[in-house]
């Protein structure tokens, strides 16, 4: 069974089995706590019977201390090993492991929140948070994650990707240029739906005078008091002009950005692989996570 008493003085062993280093472990675990105790207090509450014996009573658990907990979740987005496998790793049935990973994972956005690492949702927000980057300099794009084929017959169209032919969920996301933090993110919707049509749908402001990086997905997206930076679409039939490939390897260059961070995203196997859970909504839940540990990871880096 893995315990984090095993792996504390195996740095690169917990960055592997995590994405964090343990700095980063450590200073991640207060909120973790502080978030799983308001959880407890949250279910307290939900009782049909009032509890009868202190909280820590009776039999100790395969997650005996909070450390081991944090490890338990970070290691299940990390990895992504289906569930029986979870379960050996920590000494757990699958049913048990199941019930964890779905215990747990609010309990890790929670703690992200306290340390505001996740990334804005609502447009009001997304326009809040967007104000306080220094520079108003923002890449958008499109992210999509495969998923297993749907068995209904609408659902397998809706989420089939021309793109990536495949079935997939999408997001879109707002990145900070400067700091490749991840602050603003879409709804996860299905794969068929268009890189633009999600933006409008969503609505988001920028602050007057942002510049904005984005990719022919977006083409006709335009915010007001906003400028826009997009490549120029080869003509049906032509070619671009040595003028228009040379602006758009420059933008290129500039949008490098949001590939490194949705590839910092992407380090969570669990946004990364073919996505296994069937649970309402949690496909959401594990985008904004894994967003919000990019995030953290920026600010506690793997070379520290």
């Amino acid at each position: 069974m893995i315990h984090f008493e095993q792996l504390k003085n195996r740095p690169a062993l917990l960055k592997c089995l995590t994405g964090l280093t343990v700095e980063g472990f450590l200073a991640l675990l207060p909120a973790f706590a502080v978030a799983y105790a308001n959880d407890l207090d949250q279910r307290d509450k939900q009782r049909e019977t009032p509890r009868q014996r202190e909280r820590g009573a009776g039999q100790k658990g395969a997650l005996p201390n909070m450390a081991d907990k944090l490890l338990f979740i970070l290691f299940y987005f990390r990895m992504y090993p289906v569930q029986m496998a979870q379960g050996f790793f920590f000494g757990l049935g699958q049913p048990q492991a199941n019930e964890w990973i779905h215990r747990l994972s609010p309990v890790l956005k929670a703690a992200l929140g306290y340390d505001l690492q996740l990334p804005a949702r609502q447009a009001q927000d997304i326009k809040a948070v967007l104000e306080t980057c220094p520079g108003l300099e923002f890449i958008i794009d499109g992210t999509e994650r495969p998923i297993r084929r749907p068995q209904d017959p609408g659902r397998q169209k809706a989420n089939y990707s021309g793109k990536k032919k495949r079935h997939t969920r999408k997001n879109n996301v707002i990145t900070d240029k400067r700091t490749g933090k991840i602050k603003g993110l879409s709804p996860t919707v299905e794969g068929k739906r268009h890189d633009k049509k999600l933006a409008d749908e969503q609505d988001g402001a920028f602050p007057p005078g942002s510049k904005l990086w984005k990719d022919t997905g977006f083409q006709g997206y335009e915010p007001p008091n906003v400028e826009t930076f997009q490549p120029t679409k080869k003509p049906k039939g032509g070619e671009l002009s040595p003028e228009e490939k040379a602006v758009n390897q420059a933008i290129a260059k500039e949008r490098i950005g949001v590939e490194h961070s949705l590839g910092g995203v992407k380090v969570f196997r669990i946004v990364r692989d073919v996505f296994r859970n069937v649970r309402d909504g949690f496909d959401d839940l594990v985008i904004e996570i894994a967003c919000g540990l990019h995030n953290f990871r920026i600010d506690h880096p793997l070379t520290a």
